[in-house]
């Protein structure tokens, strides 16, 4: 049943955060040590941070809202483009500031992890003020930290489900009673194996994930490669997905992805399940390419891989045969990637 609210919303889902210039290094044969050069067989560029998960979400058809401080220089130009005219994420409620240059970080993907460089300086205004009313949306999606934000409780008396995923702890205290105090009104929430477990103490990620259920309904624990493990509280569903058996090039932006189909599923209204094969799949895609947002797959990337495997007799993809139903009605529509240079310019 849609709700007042539902009827009402200018968007599906509303983020905020930080967007980088991200610079992507993949084929190294190893790290430089110091005082040493290597040369990288592959290089991308996209935009990076909270452009993650706006563009997977866009990418998978929901009206994605954005507000984020954007530079006025050739880095701001290029990923301010990509997101409002490429991905089709409305900036609506973005700024640009002169002055102020855009964040960079440089990602160097070897062995299937990756190492960061990252410079940049807090952005001139805060979420609070670009978001001053925020506009009707039926979710948020927001990364929980020590900062409260009005805007999000806003949101939340307005009806939006809130979805939040929580950072390294970089004191390494993981104190359980601060996650119970900032995730207090959350609907959904996405944490990898390493902070469930650091957050409870417990020794496995089912017991993790049960324990966290009783501050947030819906918990799912991602496991990087090796799937994921679900627990619904309201209606007792447990899901556990094993990883899919793909080539991976850059693990960046990979939770993003997966947070982006959970998001939809939900929306959506399918089971516990259902929804966890379906971000379990739009991550795995997602590791194939490098470029955390220009690696999220669109349907017809979804399309292409369920093509090629689905009709293979596998226990470990019964889970997917939903699929069927699901993707006669969205389009088979192609994306975009990284590309190793920013600003390129087309033959006129």
């Amino acid at each position: 049943m849609t709700t007042q609210s539902e009827q009402a919303a200018d968007l599906d889902i509303l983020l905020s955060g930080t967007v980088f210039l991200d610079i992507i290094f993949t084929g190294l044969p190893q790290l430089p040590d110091p005082g040493t050069e290597v040369w990288a067989t592959g290089l991308g560029s996209s935009p990076g941070g909270i452009a993650n998960l706006a563009v997977a979400l866009s990418r998978l058809q929901l009206r994605t809202g954005l507000a984020a401080a954007f530079g006025e220089d050739a880095y701001g130009d290029f990923c301010w483009d990509v997101l409002a005219n490429q991905e089709g994420v409305d900036l609506s409620h973005s700024r640009r500031f002169y002055g102020w240059h855009s964040p960079l970080t440089v990602s160097m993907a070897i062995n299937k992890d990756r190492s960061m460089v990252t410079h940049g300086h807090p952005a001139p205004i805060g979420a609070d003020e670009l978001l001053d009313p925020p506009p009707r949306t039926k979710a948020c999606f927001v990364h929980v930290d020590l900062h409260a934000d009005n805007w999000v409780k806003t949101a939340k008396e307005q009806g939006a489900l809130l979805f939040a995923d929580v950072g390294w702890d970089p004191t390494q205290r993981w104190q359980p009673a601060m996650l119970r105090e900032l995730l207090a009104g959350y609907d959904v929430f996405l944490p990898n194996s390493v902070e469930a477990i650091s957050y409870t103490r417990c020794e496995d990620v089912p017991s993790a994930a049960k324990e966290l259920a009783e501050i947030v309904p819906v918990v799912v624990v991602t496991r990087g490669g090796n799937g994921a493990y679900a627990i619904d509280a309201n209606t007792g569903e447990q899901a556990e997905v094993r990883g899919l058996n793909v080539a991976a090039l850059d693990p960046t932006g990979a939770g993003d992805v997966f947070g982006a189909g959970f998001v939809l599923g939900t929306l959506a209204g399918w089971s516990l399940a259902d929804r966890v094969h379906f971000a379990n799949l739009c991550a795995a895609l997602s590791v194939q390419h490098f470029g955390g947002s220009q690696s999220a797959p669109g349907w017809g990337d979804i399309a292409a891989w369920w093509r090629l495997v689905g009709r293979r007799d596998e226990s470990e993809l019964r889970g997917y045969t939903f699929l069927n139903d699901l993707l006669p009605s969205h389009g088979d529509t192609k994306v975009r990637r990284a590309s190793a240079t920013i600003g390129l310019r087309g033959i006129s």
